[in-house]
């Protein structure tokens, strides 16, 4: 039985494509990792370099999870905030560690998980024949050489480098017992809570993007980008700003935003009227004015109601190349090539059978849906969501742009539509 809180409402590989992490209404993160076949072992990046067919669909075991967010109410605003993940990002792992970003509608967190040993005591500081009267006898196994210990875990035979005013009673403090050996022989996974990065976001975040420098990361709301130091959770620096004097004259919002995967000082974000702004960061400390607009062109007697609100961008992705942009709006996806902004190079159509039906998708509310989208590591297709737990997967040559494999997220991972 499938509750509301355990719907995924989030998920994102590592760059290796080793780990998968996804999160939850519930506010959960739970962490997977990548198994490989005995005949085949190795890393993903190596097994594509090899010859021989991989027969075996891709298998994730589960690693480990935690509470990442919690339900609050914001006493300010008459708000609750509900602890629904929204994004997550992976950042560069270090010392065998994994580091990560999470957000819910208003704060993000900076997660590490770690291996730890775990300590067990193996030895008590009491008699085992004596062990009766302070209960059981921690451990596995009692060692043979036994030492003459007090009850309260000094040694007989060493002195107790005490005063000589001091004597212990008569049969020493056969209550005390104190641990005389560990052993750390087991593992176990370890989340911490390393920074919590609150405050900083009037309206919903919708988007946070690691920076390649290692260091930074941006977040976006419907209005706002603000850039953060992962070292330091109480500041965050503005960058991007579209809130007029009055909110009256409001025509689009922010809906996306993505740091460009190699240029540190590059980014780009979307917004509600179907344009991708690229920002580049060493013009001005306010990124209000763009280097680039990527933005399709209307076809005259094409406009209707439905024109505005179809065009709507819900996600944008960088290829791994940061050469092309992907886009996702309500009807289509969109590849755009960040050296021509004349328009894009591929379009590929999802929804366009939902055409002649967009004014029921109106009038239930189903048009103002969000779909994200993705590339291959190899840049040569790309997918995004449907309905009925479907998605599609488009080839990247414009002679494949209306024709896709269609797939259904079910249990059975070779079943074809």
């Amino acid at each position: 039985m499938t509750f509301a809180v355990d719907i995924i409402s989030s998920i994102e590989f590592d760059r290796t494509g080793d780990h998968l992490a996804t999160g939850d209404r519930g506010g959960r993160v739970v962490l997977f990792e990548r198994t490989y076949t005995r005949d085949h072992d190795g890393n993903r990046r190596d097994l594509e370099k090899m010859d021989f067919p991989i027969t075996r669909h891709p298998e994730f075991r589960y690693k480990t999870e935690f509470q990442s967010h919690e339900p609050e109410f914001d006493y300010l605003k008459s708000l609750e905030i509900e602890e629904k993940i929204n994004k997550i990002r992976w950042c560069q792992s270090a010392n065998g560690a994994l580091f990560l970003l999470s957000t819910n509608d208003k704060t993000i967190k900076f997660w590490k998980v770690h291996e730890k040993k775990v300590k067990k005591i193996c030895d008590m500081n009491v008699d085992p024949a004596k062990a009766a009267g302070n209960g059981p006898v921690v451990g596995p196994s009692i060692p043979t050489s036994y030492k003459p210990y007090t009850a309260n875990g000094g040694c007989l035979d060493k002195p107790l480098g005490l005063s000589n005013d001091f004597s212990f009673p008569p049969g020493g403090v056969p209550s005390l017992r104190l641990p005389v050996v560990l052993t750390s022989n087991e593992m176990s996974l370890v989340p911490r809570c390393r920074r919590i990065y609150a405050h900083a976001h009037d309206y919903h975040i919708n988007s946070i993007s690691n920076n390649s420098d290692g260091e930074t990361f941006i977040s976006a709301d419907d209005l706002r980008i603000n850039l953060w130091n992962l070292e330091i959770s109480n500041q965050s620096f503005n960058i991007v700003d579209v809130k007029p004097a009055n909110m009256e004259d409001l025509t689009e919002v922010i809906t996306s935003a993505e740091f460009h995967p190699t240029h540190c000082h590059m980014l780009a974000y979307s917004s509600s009227r179907g344009s991708i702004r690229l920002v580049d960061m060493r013009q001005s400390a306010l990124c209000d004015s763009h280097s680039k607009l990527f933005e399709e062109q209307e076809v005259p007697g094409s406009r209707s109601f439905f024109t505005e609100i179809i065009a709507s961008i819900s996600d944008i992705k960088f290829a791994k190349d940061g050469r092309y942009i992907l886009s996702r709006d309500y009807m289509t996806l969109k590849l755009w090539d960040i050296n021509m902004d004349s328009g894009p190079v591929s379009t590929f159509q999802v929804h366009e059978y939902l055409r002649p039906k967009l004014c029921d998708m109106y009038e239930n509310d189903s048009i103002f849906d969000k779909f994200e989208c993705c590339l291959s590591g190899d840049g040569l297709r790309v997918a995004t969501g449907s309905y009925s737990n479907l998605f599609r997967v488009f080839g990247c040559s414009s002679e494949a742009s209306t024709d896709a494999t269609t797939l259904e997220a079910s249990k059975n991972p070779m079943r074809y539509i």
